[in-house]
């Protein structure tokens, strides 16, 4: 009886959020009292914050939110608020930190696997069909974006199957032989391959029937009649992938805009499957830089209000997930040195990722071989806000950018780092705990404005965290509740009606 009871209330939980959601996702079926989908959805947006979690939607929420004593409050994200949110774990086969490879294969397919094992089970030579591939032999379109390259870990989930996510090329074959209709974002990496021996990948995706469009009057030019394309966003920066939206020039093509060209591409009677991924949340995160990273997941929100507006405008037709593969650098509001304090507004003063600062310095040194610490400090200061003491004691208290004693010291030592060619660098643990792979200076300077802002990091690399999964539209509340990340796949299998 009691078991009854619960799975009752259970039902109605379900059913009240599928109110909330705005939608015809199912009813509750009086007779057994359990909960019964309604008509499949037609189209479904996967979008997928890569190297995403709660800490990073939150600092996001924050930035844009009020700080004033008395009246602190966070500015919430449009998925924030999405009426199903549930939380799932990103373990894999072999780590409970995982890769980009194996977390998005669990998604997209259901089956744990290897880190950097794409689209194959565990035993890494079983190829395990993906929800992309079900969804176009049903009939609907498929189109797959990233902002980093194409055939990176988390696209490539979406269409390959590999036993390295390394395999650049013959997952870049793949991806021509998928058949499907939209790709967007960034490049293609390693198009001839490893020894750069082998036919373009380029080459062979317009003999496959593909257009390719590289400039922005090229993707504005694609449409429903298209036929299968592949957009190349313009606006290229390091390793092939899109700008970083806190470099993003006016005019620069955006998530937000491959989201929308994707949607204009795709739309048909039988509908489409969506994948879009901002995955340079991920790369930021690796390199401990938060403005940049919120500014990416500001992005993000972005390319969700495009495919909201398409909801609102397909109430009982479109389903919308949100959520992240994995969390990256243990990324924490609060720090040691700021106790309960938080002062996000210092954020502000970064103008620039820590790529573009790189390329900045790297330019100062060609420039200039006896490149000193006092030179690029001012370039410091008019790119971060971080300053040098004054010598005016009250004065230099009362201003947060103004440097201490240690931190002026770990910036000096990071300089001295920087300016060394790679192999000359001191590669002991310290040295790896410090700076991990990224420039010694730039990082030293994203550390100390993060820490004066109340952020901390605690790795280079993944965590082991949960995510979040926010879903909105038809049949959004099986998305609520604790769950694993495989079940993020066969939810979706359920939704759409697919065996």
């Amino acid at each position: 009886m009691r078991k009854k009871i619960i799975s009752m209330l259970f039902c109605v939980v379900l059913l009240f959020s599928g109110l909330l959601a705005g939608c015809t996702a199912g009813e509750q079926n009086t007779n057994t009292g359990t909960f019964v989908l309604g008509k499949a959805p037609k189209y479904v947006f996967m979008l997928i914050g890569d190297g995403m979690s709660a800490v990073q939607i939150n600092a996001a929420q924050v930035l844009n939110g009020n700080n004033t004593l008395g009246e602190i409050s966070t500015n919430n994200l449009l998925f924030a608020s999405f009426p199903a949110c549930g939380m799932a774990t990103t373990h894999d086969s072999t780590s409970f930190c995982p890769d980009s490879a194996s977390t998005a294969t669990a998604m997209s397919t259901g089956y744990k696997t290897h880190s950097g094992v794409i689209g194959m089970a565990v035993d890494k030579s079983t190829p395990v069909t993906n929800i992309a591939e079900l969804l176009k032999a049903e009939g609907m379109k498929i189109g797959i974006i990233s902002t980093v390259t194409i055939n990176h870990a988390t696209p490539a989930a979406y269409y390959a199957h590999v036993a390295s996510r390394s395999d650049y090329y013959g997952i870049a074959l793949q991806m021509a032989e998928s058949g499907f209709d939209f790709f967007a974002g960034g490049e293609i990496s390693k198009p001839t391959g490893s020894n750069k021996d082998q036919k373009s990948a380029y080459e062979i995706l317009k003999e496959k029937g593909y257009t390719i469009a590289r400039t922005a009057a090229e993707i504005a030019a694609l449409n429903a009649s298209t036929g299968k394309c592949y957009a190349i966003a313009p606006n290229i920066q390091d390793s092939g992938s899109m700008t970083y939206a806190i470099d993003r020039q006016e005019g620069d093509i955006s998530l937000a805009d491959l989201v929308a060209k994707g949607i204009e591409v795709l739309d048909n009677k039988k509908g489409f499957f969506l994948m879009a991924e901002s995955g340079k949340i991920d790369w930021s995160c690796h390199a401990n830089d938060a403005m940049t990273t919120i500014k990416e997941v500001l992005d993000f929100e972005a390319a969700v209000q495009v495919a909201y507006d398409f909801a609102l405008k397909h109430p009982d037709e479109t389903l919308i997930i949100i959520t992240g593969d994995h969390e990256t650098g243990g990324m924490t509001i609060g720090y040691a040195s700021t106790g309960y304090d938080t002062a996000f507004n210092i954020l502000n003063n970064q103008k620039l990722s820590f790529v573009e600062f790189d390329k900045l310095v790297k330019s100062m040194q060609k420039a200039d071989s006896n490149l000193t610490f006092e030179k690029v400090m001012p370039v410091i200061t008019q790119y971060f806000g971080l300053k040098l003491p004054s010598g005016n004691a009250e004065a230099d208290a009362a201003d947060p950018l103004v440097l201490t004693d240690y931190e002026v010291e770990k910036l000096q030592n990071g300089f001295t780092q920087a300016m060394l060619p790679s192999a000359d660098r001191e590669a002991d643990e310290e040295y790896a705990l410090l700076y991990g792979t990224y420039d010694p200076l730039s990082v030293s300077i994203t550390h100390i404005i993060n820490n004066k802002a109340g952020l901390g990091w605690t790795s280079y690399a993944h965590t082991g965290v949960p995510v979040p999964v926010y879903a909105y539209g038809v049949g959004s509340e099986l998305f609520n509740g604790y769950y694993d990340n495989t079940d993020v796949f066969h939810k979706l299998c359920t939704i759409c009606k697919i065996d």
